[in-house]
């Protein structure tokens, strides 16, 4: 038996990266996952990966996945993404809000349509979606959902500054997932009661996807800096699954996690400056 027989998952940004290994763990688990992204087709986006590619690897090992092309930047297209969902197999069990968007500027050059189509993406459909899968996941009394954030939420603390960092351009990214962050834990508060479990997940390292690769954030998979993304879908399991009162209110790091869980020996750090160690949500 899987852990996720008969549940209906939706997950976002599932054609590459992250997003496409926590849709084909959760199908493996025997969830009838829903993939979405804009990216229906190999070569539709310059960058390796699309729907197809992952519903299509989901059905060869055996499991249940449709992909839904949909911009969830557009309000109206998050609400026909969980319709078609409900179509298709019924009403969301789990949701992962795992599809981000950024372009690494600084402010002084953030350009405003870019600014607010990144904030759409990372921060407004996360409610968007959690309010419309929070319609059945209430009167049903279950439900739960995961949130991707990233180390980015971390500040870099305070000044004086000396040095710029190279890959400078992070604020408008981490502001998002700071902000994602603490909606999590405020909706885990909320809607505890109704046994909805809502919780928020970020790499312990730089997972090398076609996006980090592409931005340079990584070299590729066998960069030492890199994590596999492999770990954060199973870290995501742990937090699609447990109860409601041990996991709910969770912000976490997948290799701490995974090693808490006894599903990993010696964990690497939030791969950050300084050993720092994960945000303050994450300490709570």
């Amino acid at each position: 038996m899987g852990k996720l027989d008969g549940k209906v998952v939706l997950v976002t940004g599932a054609s590459r990266g992250i997003g496409k290994e926590i849709a084909v763990l959760f199908a493996a688990e025997g969830g009838k996952v829903v993939c979405a992204a804009r990216t229906v087709d190999e070569g539709d986006h310059p960058l390796e990966g699309s729907l197809n590619t992952t519903v299509n690897e989901i059905k060869l090992a055996g499991g249940e996945a449709t992909a839904v092309a949909a911009n969830i930047s557009v309000p109206e297209e998050c609400e026909m993404l969980v319709q078609a969902t409900k179509d298709t197999y019924g009403a969301v069990d789990v949701l992962v809000n795992n599809a981000a968007l950024t372009y690494f500027v600084p402010i002084k050059d953030y350009r405003l349509n870019r600014w607010m189509r990144s904030w759409a993406v990372n921060f407004h459909a996360p409610f968007i979606l959690s309010q419309l899968v929070m319609e059945d996941m209430i009167p049903r009394g279950s439900g739960s959902i995961v949130n991707i954030s990233s180390g980015a939420a971390i500040g870099p603390g305070r000044g004086p500054y000396k040095d710029v960092p190279a890959n400078s351009g992070h604020t408008c990214y981490g502001a998002e997932k700071a902000a994602l962050e603490r909606f999590s834990q405020g909706l885990a508060q909320e809607i505890y009661e109704y046994g909805i479990s809502v919780t928020a997940l970020s790499p312990s390292q730089v997972v090398p996807t076609p996006g980090t690769i592409f931005h340079h954030l990584v070299t590729g998979p066998e960069d030492p800096r890199g994590e596999d993304p492999k770990l954060m879908a199973a870290a995501a399991l742990i937090l699609a699954t447990e109860p409601v009162e041990k996991i709910s209110g969770r912000v976490t790091y997948s290799q701490q996690l995974l090693a808490e869980y006894g599903q990993l020996d010696n964990p690497q750090g939030t791969g950050l400056p300084g050993g720092r160690v994960g945000s303050g949500y994450s300490q709570v």
